[in-house]
C-alpha cells in the first residue's frame, strides 16, 4: 500500500473510476478545472456564434477555431519545456491571470458593442496562447497527484471534466446569448478562472529534489523532440492523432453553419447540439476504463474513429433536429473514445522527466490538426457546400484510421517508467568539468558464438533507449581477432548529459538491459569504460595526469 495526499491506495490493481477524487489535491484541481472548462466552452460557443453575425463566410467562421488551435502549434512545445524546468505553480498562476485578462477585454468590448472580426480573432488568439502555455503543465499534474495505478482513471476523470463542461457550457452560452448578450457569456468565462487561481495559490507543491542543474531551455526542447522521435509507442500516438484530427476537425469547424444555415436555427440550436455531444462523451467516459479491460487501445481508437466518421455523415445528411441530437450523442461518445485512448497512451508512454515536453508535442499535433483541418474544411465548404465538405472528411477519417492501424499504442498494462537507479555510479569529475565533452561510454560483452544473432536482436532496443535518453550516437561492434567479443558504445554531448542519463533509466529499461546481459558469458559483469574529450578545466601537472 502507498499513501497519496493522505489517502491510502493499493499500488497494484484498479481502484474504480471515482477513486482519484478521494485524493484532496486532485479533487481540488478537478473541480477548478471543471469551472474553467465550462467558461472556456461558453467563450468558444459565443465567439463562433458572434462570428456568424459578423460574417457568414465558412472561412471566417472556421478562423475562430483556427485562432484557438494555432497557438497550441506555435507555443505548446516551448510550454512543455518550461513545464519540466521551471516552478510549475508560479508558471500556472501566470497563465491563468493572462487568460482572465484576455477574457475581461472581450467582455468590455462586447459590452460597449465595439467587437469586430479582428479584435475577436486577436483576443481569441490571446486566449489560445494562455491555454497553450497552461495545458502541458495542467496535463502533467494528474500523474503527480495520483498513484501510477490510478492514472487511467485520473485521465478519464479529466476527460469527464472536459465533457461535462462541453454539455453545460454550450447550453449556458445559448441562454446567455439569446437572453442577455455576448458580454455576459464572456464575463462568465473571465470569472471562471478565479477557482483555478485560488487552487494554485493554495497548492503546497513539494519542490523537486534536483541533484543536477536543470536543462537549459533549448536543450530541453531538443531532448523532448528526440524522445518523441525515438520512443515508438509515443511516436505512434502522434501519428494516429494526426491521422484522426485532420479530418475529424470538420465537424467542429462547420457545426455553427449546420445550426444556423442548414437547420435555420439560433444560438440555442448550436448550444443544444454541442450539449448532446457532451452528454455522449460523459456517458462514454464512465465506461471507457472498464471497456479498456476488454479491448486494447489500438482497437478502441480504430472502432471509435469509424463510428465518428459515421456521425459526420449523419451531420451532413440529417435535417431533423431530434435525429441530429441523437447522432451528436454518438458523436460525443466516439470522439472521447478516440481521445481518451490516445491521452492514456501518451501519459503512460513517457517518464516523468520528459512528460511535459512529450504531452506538449501531443497537444501541438492535436491542435495543429484542428487548426489546419478547420481551415481546409472551411475552404472546401466555401468552394462546394457544407454537406459536401462533411462527407469528404468522413471518408478521410475512415481511410486514415485503417491506414495507421498498425502503429501500436503499446501494451494494455501500464509500463513501469519510474527511475531504476540500477547503473553503478560513474567516475567523479570536478564540478567545473561537468559540461566537458563529448563523452564516450563503452560496454564490453563476451557472447557465445551460437548466441551472437540472438544477442544482436536483444541489444537493438537498448540502443534505442540510449538515444532516447540523450545519446547522439550508438553502435555495436565485434572484435575480428576474437569473435564473440562485442563493444557497445554510445556518446553524449557532455558529462552532465551522461549524469542525466543515469537518472533517466527506468525499470522497463532495466528489464531490457537484464535480457541483454544474460547473453554475457564472462565471469564478471560487462565492463563499462568512460572517456571524455578535451582538456580538464582545472590544470594538473604531468605526474598527476599519468598517475606516476
Amino acid at each position: 500500500m502507498t499513501k497519496q495526499a493522505g489517502y491510502e491506495v493499493s499500488s497494484g490493481g484498479r481502484s474504480g473510476t471515482w477513486a482519484p477524487l478521494k485524493i484532496l489535491p486532485f479533487r481540488a484541481f478537478w473541480f477548478a478545472a471543471l469551472g474553467s472548462n465550462i467558461g472556456t466552452w461558453i467563450n468558444g460557443v459565443s465567439s463562433a456564434w458572434v462570428m456568424t453575425d459578423l460574417s457568414p463566410s465558412p472561412v471566417m467562421v472556421s478562423l475562430v477555431q483556427a485562432a484557438t488551435s494555432l497557438p497550441m502549434v506555435l507555443f505548446a512545445l516551448a510550454a512543455g519545456a518550461l513545464t519540466d524546468i521551471v516552478d510549475r505553480r508560479r508558471y500556472l498562476l501566470f497563465t491563468q491571470i493572462w487568460m482572465a485578462a484576455a477574457a475581461t477585454m472581450l467582455t468590455i468590448l462586447a459590452a460597449i458593442e465595439q467587437i469586430d472580426i479582428w479584435n475577436l480573432l486577436i483576443l481569441t488568439f490571446a486566449l489560445g496562447i494562455g491555454a497553450s502555455l497552461a495545458t502541458p503543465a495542467l496535463n502533467v499534474t494528474a500523474p503527480e497527484l495520483v498513484p501510477r495505478s490510478m492514472l487511467p482513471e485520473a485521465v478519464a476523470l479529466s476527460s469527464l471534466s472536459m465533457n461535462l463542461s462541453r454539455s453545460l457550457g454550450p447550453a449556458i452560452a445559448g441562454v446567455l446569448l439569446a437572453q442577455i448578450g455576448p458580454w455576459a457569456a464572456y464575463g462568465l468565462n473571465a470569472l471562471s478562472f478565479i477557482g483555478m487561481i485560488v487552487v494554485l495559490w493554495r497548492w503546497k507543491r513539494e519542490p523537486e529534489e534536483r541533484s543536477l542543474p536543470p536543462e537549459r531551455f533549448f536543450q530541453a526542447l531538443r531532448a523532448g523532440v528526440r524522445y518523441a522521435h525515438v520512443a515508438s509507442p509515443f511516436r505512434a500516438v502522434l501519428i494516429r492523432t494526426t491521422a484522426f484530427i485532420l479530418f475529424a476537425a470538420s465537424g467542429w469547424a462547420l457545426l455553427p453553419l449546420i445550426a444556423r444555415v442548414e437547420l435555420a436555427g439560433g444560438p440555442g440550436t448550436y448550444g443544444l447540439l454541442l450539449s448532446f455531444v457532451g452528454l455522449g462523451a460523459v456517458g462514454a467516459i464512465l465506461f471507457l476504463p472498464r471497456l479498456h479491460e476488454l479491448l486494447s487501445r489500438d482497437h478502441l481508437v480504430l472502432g471509435a474513429s469509424l463510428v465518428y466518421a459515421a456521425t459526420i455523415i449523419a451531420l451532413a445528411t440529417l435535417r431533423n433536429e431530434a435525429a441530429l441530437c441523437g447522432a451528436m450523442i454518438v458523436s460525443g461518445a466516439a470522439w472521447v473514445g478516440v481521445l481518451w485512448s490516445l491521452q492514456v497512451a501518451a501519459q503512460t508512454a513517457v517518464p516523468a522527466w520528459v512528460r511535459g515536453r512529450a504531452l506538449s508535442l501531443y497537444i501541438m499535433v492535436f491542435s495543429g490538426g484542428m487548426a489546419l483541418g478547420s481551415l481546409v474544411w472551411g475552404w472546401v465548404a466555401a468552394s462546394t457546400t457544407v454537406p459536401a465538405a462533411l462527407l469528404l472528411s468522413s471518408g478521410g477519417i475512415m481511410v486514415a484510421a485503417l491506414a495507421v492501424r498498425n502503429f501500436s499504442l503499446g501494451p494494455r498494462e501500464i509500463p513501469d517508467l519510474a527511475p531504476s537507479y540500477h547503473w553503478l555510479h560513474p567516475p567523479t569529475v570536478e564540478e567545473s568539468d561537468l559540461r566537458r565533452g563529448p563523452v564516450l561510454v563503452t560496454v564490453e560483452y563476451e557472447i557465445a558464438l551460437g548466441q551472437r544473432k540472438a544477442f544482436l536482436e536483444a541489444i537493438r532496443p537498448l540502443g534505442a533507449m540510449r538515444r532516447r535518453d540523450g545519446a547522439f550516437a550508438w553502435g555495436i561492434f565485434e572484435d575480428l581477432d576474437k569473435p564473440g567479443r562485442y563493444i557497445e558504445f554510445f556518446q553524449q554531448d557532455s558529462w552532465l548529459d551522461h549524469l542525466r542519463q543515469h537518472a533517466r533509466v527506468t525499470r522497463e529499461d532495466q528489464r531490457v538491459q537484464e535480457n541483454v546481459n544474460r547473453f554475457h558469458t564472462g565471469n564478471e559483469a560487462p565492463r563499462v569504460s568512460h572517456f571524455i574529450a578535451g582538456a580538464p578545466a582545472a590544470s594538473t601537472d604531468s605526474t598527476a595526469a599519468t598517475g606516476t
